[in-house]
């Protein structure tokens, strides 16, 4: 089996089918980077999108042991791909490993002749960007921290 590098454009992708593309050929053993991250698309009511994943955020903070779920768009997309995978087993974890996401493009594939995939959908009212809803995160927690954490913070100004 020849390993083989696929390059994928992210944009207007629905994000649940771009993670089931992904995760099938990385197990078919291809090294797969994705591109434009932040513009994959989640479908359904932005609003109940977001307070569902952040739902899930809550849950994590509550006990400070987990599930810890990332805030960046690319590490979204990743951790989606990563729930297609059979993460119990070596061949699982080896795919995850053959698959790198990103935000844009980055300098040292922009100068590269690369083929790219697309895998795009007409973009529907009723949608968010994993881009957007990273941001709305990081909004929601900047003033919203844990109180062992605050405390933390008092004892170092003091």
């Amino acid at each position: 089996m020849q390993e083989q590098e696929i390059f994928i454009n992210a944009e207007n992708a629905v994000a649940g089918r771009l993670a089931s593309f992904v995760a099938k050929k990385a197990l078919q053993g291809d090294k797969v980077i994705v591109f434009n991250s932040e513009r994959a698309i989640m479908t359904g009511n932005p609003k109940g999108v977001f307070d569902k994943y952040v739902k899930k955020l809550d849950l994590g903070r509550i006990a400070q042991k987990g599930p810890k779920l990332p805030r960046r768009a690319e590490m979204i997309l990743r951790r989606m791909i990563r729930g297609m995978l059979p993460w119990k087993r070596t061949s699982g974890r080896e795919a995850y490993r053959r698959i790198k996401c990103y935000i844009g493009i980055p300098e040292e594939y922009q100068n590269k002749d690369i083929k790219m995939i697309k895998i795009e959908k007409k973009i529907t009212s009723n949608s968010i960007s994993l881009g957007e809803m990273s941001k709305l995160i990081r909004q929601k927690w900047k003033n919203k921290k844990p109180k062992m954490l605050l405390s933390q913070e008092k004892e170092k100004l003091q």
